[in-house]
């Protein structure tokens, strides 16, 4: 399963890595500049994955959050309040992961620094 996710991945990588430069004969008359498009679903990829990794980081970090605080109220029930509190303060730093990787979504797929950097788009 391993070898086949690394495999999987290298091709992936090798594939965005390569397609420009396949891509890059000179253009002629008629024929399409394919470079924008490559740009842009490499853009789509990666904020679909940091969005992923934000989301499942963030939902992992607010499980951790409330079964530990689970934990501790059933071990000392008069600690309710001190315990809700840290949980809540834990809890929306946790969140701040995920807005995060939306903030960083968005910005790759509006405010694209990638195709300004190419020359590509404006």
């Amino acid at each position: 399963m391993r070898k086949s996710l690394v495999r999987g991945f290298l091709v992936l990588a090798l594939v965005m890595i390569m397609a420009p430069v396949a891509l890059a004969a000179e253009q002629a008359a008629g024929t399409v500049d394919y470079t924008k498009a490559i740009v842009l679903g490499c853009s789509v990829i990666a904020a679909g994955i940091a969005m992923g990794v934000g989301a499942v980081g963030a939902g992992l970090g607010l499980g951790q959050a409330t079964s530990g605080a689970n934990g501790a109220v059933g071990r000392n029930p008069e600690a309710q309040g001190k315990i809700l509190l840290t949980m809540m303060v834990g809890m929306a730093m946790t969140e701040s992961v995920a807005i995060y990787a939306l903030v960083v979504s968005l910005i790759i797929l509006y405010a694209n620094p990638l195709l300004k950097f190419a020359g590509i788009g404006g």
